[in-house]
């Protein structure tokens, strides 16, 4: 781990950055900076939105003032130290028909990497993938690492509109999109799983410190857990 920085993020709010690069080995340390917040600030603590490289610490102004919030992570900070065990997060499986009709970027994955389509989808559902952080939209996970081989940058013309389980890549992160939004990811296939749900006690099906995998499945097998599918038309990029 680097020399941790604390950033002012606002009256009430400060960010810790832990690293400078994202990398899978920094989940650890972000999960055990998580779990020293919330036993720091106790009722004071109003949220803790981690990524890649970075937390946010946001408390109660009423009951902490700026000075204090930092002396409290400036404690943490200078023993902190990761779970050896990793035990944070659940395992979760997503299901995915990968097809051409649902995943029109899986042709220009072949064509960006030389590998196959089976290929392609054995490489992506052959990982286990951990999720970094929430955001861009309320339960789109951001996942990583992708193997180097499918690393695909996104799209020059982003999408207006992206199916709801559209599962994707972009670089070296994938995930899945929660509900109808624009997006630029290569889309790969779908998912019929229901990723966010305001009426869940746990709202997001993908929580930070998650670990994923992807399972390939037929469309008959999408089709009876609910999948919808309806076809994505490729994107026409422009060429140079």
């Amino acid at each position: 781990m680097n020399s941790p920085r604390l950033e002012n993020a606002g009256v009430d709010a400060w960010l810790v950055r832990l690293f400078d690069s994202i990398d899978e080995a920094n989940m650890p340390w972000l999960m055990a900076l998580c779990d020293r917040c919330e036993q720091a600030f106790g009722g004071a603590l109003v949220d803790l939105v981690p990524s890649y490289t970075t937390l946010l610490v946001q408390y109660r102004p009423q009951q902490l003032t700026a000075s204090q919030a930092r002396a409290l992570l400036e404690d943490i900070l200078a023993d902190l130290a990761p779970d050896e065990t990793d035990s944070a997060g659940e395992t979760k499986e997503i299901p995915v028909w990968y097809d051409a009709s649902v995943g029109p970027e899986l042709a220009r994955l072949e064509a960006a990497t030389g590998l196959t389509r089976d290929e392609v989808i054995e490489i992506h559902s052959g990982h286990e993938y951990r999720v970094f952080a929430l955001g861009f939209a309320p339960g789109f996970g951001f996942m990583g690492s992708v193997d180097p081989r499918l690393e695909t940058p996104r799209l020059a013309t982003p999408r207006k509109r992206v199916p709801a389980g559209s599962v994707a890549l972009a670089g070296r992160q994938t995930s899945a999109y929660p509900r109808v939004s624009p997006g630029g990811w290569n889309l790969l296939g779908r998912t019929p799983v229901t990723l966010f749900d305001p009426s869940r006690e746990r709202m997001s099906f993908l929580q930070v410190g998650d670990r994923v995998r992807f399972v390939a499945i037929g469309r008959e097998e999408f089709e009876r857990l609910g999948g919808d599918t309806t076809p994505v038309a490729p994107v026409q990029e422009e060429r140079s």
